[in-house]
């Protein structure tokens, strides 16, 4: 039996409807992204479904007793009490060992307050806090912005883990990769089911979007061809077949109802005269702040062209670095030097260049009708055209925006004027997945140079010839490539210095076993010594079964399937651990 059964929802706020009779059902233990465009109405449809809004018609119907929570897109601003106190609620003792738990996956102390927290720390608190509910159901809206990578992962393997439905909105795809076992598509208003993993579901969608357009094609011809008929003389007039003119009517009402799919924002970023070979050199440069540490010695040069990814825990010092790259900070040691006729364009996450208090148009022509792109004057309104900022839209507050639409109004504003250094500080957050795709493509194409911070792995990927990571106590190492290139990097480092560590520890115990008389094994001990080698090898045979087995896309379509394979290879990994830790403890004694 179904969770939750949407049926025939419709909503409509003046215009086409948001919602033209959306159906389905959230089955136990699925994982369900729900994609669409930026203003499709996904937000809009979690509200009904956790009752905060109310549909024209159609109904939810819900299983009885059914609990669910809702982490909704935006970080409320304040909010009153300590970490443990929101994620408690009002329930001081009841499920206290459980919350207990919740509260300790956060890694937040529970007696911080909430305001005191950074963004990413007040998303997991959230996050925690619907944990805490123990619901049925999950919803999440875009549950990764404002996280750090390592947050993004911590998130992936607590939600790959749980035992209820999830429901989420995500623009990031290696996010929605890992998790989704179903897509649902909200497009002009219906929804579609798709019953694949999202690589599946993309090229689905391809194909579905060309034969549309196809039969779309083919149906103005033919009613191109009957409206030239009607339109003949009077002999044709006369002489017209009455069943043929009924079907002509009812043509003509299809082609009006009809809505078109939304078109591509069309970008194009003004360029300025090009910058000099050197951008900017960094000299064995370091920063602090109140006497912590926040940047070690660093040095780099960035060319023009270059594509440098940067990236790092909340906190760690991302947006610091890219100040003393540019020269707006005065490193403790160490020289920067900047290049010449640089033209510097930057993309501020908290969005402080937009005017809350102006219309979409006042923010990009500040007060005149026409801007200058590339030297030809275009009019405002038809740039935020380009940008899918319908006219009406575009003379209206800025405070009417989704967060997407106001990334797409930023990213509008920054691109008309004239640079060749783009600094973007977490562009991608709430963007949807074709503009973020568009972005991609306009990027590579850019003759200027990039610096782009970001927990978008995907994109990174996508777009970054250089990786520069701030990790523990301000050490920083650079990569060429993308994440997935610094990833492999920096676990390749990790093994090194553990084997290293181990190597030396050998080292240690060898000289200590010549220097003191040998603590012989056991029989019983020499047995399972002895026994240990095989069993290792024998569970290593099945954890790579299993890792086999979730290679295969045909699993994600069978929940139950899927998570008893990673809750098995979870449980196998640990005792695996548990048999090397056995291994050397037995070797260390001796025979």
């Amino acid at each position: 039996m179904a969770l939750l059964s949407v049926q025939n929802l419709k909503l409509t706020f003046g215009g086409p409807p948001l919602l033209d009779g959306v159906s389905f059902d959230v089955e136990p233990m699925e994982r369900i992204c729900l994609i669409g465009r930026n203003g499709e109405g996904k937000s809009t449809l979690f509200k009904i479904l956790s009752q905060e809004m109310a549909s024209d018609s159609g109904e939810v119907i819900s299983k009885t007793g059914l609990r669910m929570a809702r982490l909704i897109q935006e970080i409320p601003a304040h909010i009153e009490g300590t970490v443990r106190s929101i994620v408690f609620g009002n329930e001081e003792h009841e499920g206290y060992s459980a919350k207990e738990a919740i509260l300790g996956k956060t890694g937040i102390d529970p007696e911080l307050p909430y305001d005191s927290l950074s963004g990413g720390q007040k998303r997991r608190v959230l996050f925690a806090k619907a944990l805490a509910l123990e619901p049925d159901i999950l919803l999440l809206d875009e549950p990764t912005n404002h996280l750090d990578i390592p947050s993004i992962q911590w998130l992936e393997g607590i939600l790959s883990r749980y035992n209820g439905a999830i429901l989420f909105i995500s623009h990031d795809r290696a996010f929605v990769r890992r998790l989704a076992t179903r897509i649902l598509e909200l497009d002009r208003g219906q929804i579609r089911s798709w019953n694949c993993t999202y690589d599946q579901f993309v090229n689905y969608q391809m194909a579905q979007i060309e034969d549309e357009e196809r039969a779309n094609k083919l149906f103005d011809k033919r009613l191109a061809e009957e409206e030239v008929w009607i339109r003949k003389g009077i002999k044709a007039r006369r002489t017209r077949n009455e069943g043929r003119v009924r079907a002509l009517i009812r043509m003509r009402e299809e082609r009006k109802e009809r809505r078109s799919r939304t078109g591509q924002v069309s970008m194009q970023i003004t360029e300025a005269d090009r910058s000099g070979r050197l951008v900017a050199r960094l000299d064995n440069v370091s920063y602090s702040y109140e006497e912590n540490p926040l940047i070690q010695p660093f040095s780099t040069e960035i060319s023009r062209g270059d594509r440098i990814g940067i990236v790092g825990e909340n906190g760690s010092g991302k947006t610091t670095l890219l100040r003393l790259m540019l020269g707006e900070l005065t490193p403790i040691t160490g020289d920067v030097r900047l290049g010449t006729n640089l033209e510097i364009a930057y993309f501020d996450q908290m969005r402080n260049r937009l005017r809350e208090d102006k219309s979409l148009v006042e923010n990009i022509g500040d007060g005149q009708e026409y801007i200058e792109l590339q030297g030809k004057k275009k009019h405002v309104l038809s740039y935020l055209q380009d940008f899918l900022f319908s006219a009406d839209r575009a003379r209206g507050p800025i405070s009417a925006l989704s967060g997407g639409e106001k990334n797409r109004l930023l990213l509008a504003s920054l691109f008309s004027r004239p640079s060749n250094v783009l600094v973007l500080d977490e562009p991608t957050n709430d963007l949807d997945m074709e503009t973020l795709d568009l972005l991609a493509d306009l990027l590579g194409e850019y003759k200027g140079t990039v610096l782009v911070v970001s927990h978008d792995r995907a994109f990174l990927d996508s777009i970054a010839t250089t990786i520069i990571g701030i990790e523990e106590n301000g050490m920083i190492y650079e990569c060429v490539g993308g994440y997935s290139d610094y990833e492999k990097s920096k676990k390749r480092r990790e093994t090194e210095i553990t084997e290293n560590v181990s190597l030396k520890q050998s080292k240690e115990i060898s000289e200590n076993r010549i220097s003191t008389t040998k603590k012989k094994r056991s029989y019983k001990e020499e047995m399972e010594y002895n026994a240990l080698p095989d069993k290792i090898e024998q569970l290593e045979a099945e954890i790579e079964k299993l890792q086999i087995e979730l290679t295969d896309a045909s699993v994600y379509t069978n929940p139950e399937k899927l998570i008893k394979i990673q809750t098995e290879l979870a449980e196998k990994e640990s005792l695996l651990l548990k048999f090397y830790e056995r291994y050397e403890e037995l070797d260390s004694i001796g025979s």
